[in-house]
């Protein structure tokens, strides 16, 4: 009697043995697959989210227009009143007869004249970016040539209107009835990042140089 009691409790211990084997076998092969797909979408996800940043740092250095330039008036007369406009950034130090060069965006280092007692340029412009700008390159072309450069240095806010007046060599005139127009030829930005004029004017080598005092 006992051995018939027997066997059915080691047949029913041997089946749920198995059963439970087979659950446990089951479980660890869904963990296994969701951990695969979790690792195969992370590059995916990494890359996408690698594309959107990068795609938002380099819309405003890709923009063909990233200042909006209203106002641009050359001016001989040294004695010309430019109502609300301030005098462009220049490194302490320079003053009467001094001139500030830096390297051009052609390459050659370009003089800019002080304003005080020399013919000005007057630029009423926009940063229409969502980026602070920090250094601003400008050209005046007249008659379709690029005739003079100037450079604004500071922090110019999205949205921020700036009006400066800037000191010119007095061999930019006459520019008689010419439409002169200001265009930007380099930027830099807060980030770092830098914009350069995707159709920069011709440029005469003779505007470059050290003047002569």
């Amino acid at each position: 009697m006992q051995k018939a009691i027997d066997k059915p409790i080691n047949f029913a211990l041997l089946f749920y043995s198995k059963e439970r084997t087979i659950r446990m076998k089951t479980a660890r092969f869904s963990l296994g697959a969701a951990a695969i797909c979790v690792f195969a979408a992370a590059p995916a996800l990494t890359f996408a989210q690698t594309s959107l940043v990068a795609m938002s740092q380099a819309a405003h250095v890709t923009m063909p227009h990233p200042i909006q330039v209203s106002t641009c008036n050359p001016q001989r007369n040294v004695t010309y009143n430019y109502a609300g406009y301030t005098p462009a950034f220049y490194p302490y130090g320079y003053g009467y007869g001094r001139y500030w060069g830096w390297p051009s965006v052609y390459g050659p280092t370009y003089y800019q004249y002080p304003v005080e007692n020399e013919p000005t340029l007057g630029i009423d412009y926009v940063n229409v970016t969502s980026v602070v700008m920090k250094q601003i390159e400008f050209g005046l072309i007249v008659r379709g040539a690029l005739v003079a450069e100037v450079k604004d240095v500071g922090t110019f806010s999205p949205g921020a209107e700036i009006k400066h007046k800037f000191g010119l060599n007095p061999n930019v005139f006459p520019i008689q009835t010419s439409y002169a127009k200001c265009v930007p030829l380099k930027i830099t930005f807060e980030d770092g990042s830098h914009w350069k004029n995707p159709h920069l004017p011709a440029y005469k080598a003779s505007m470059y140089g050290e003047p002569h005092q």
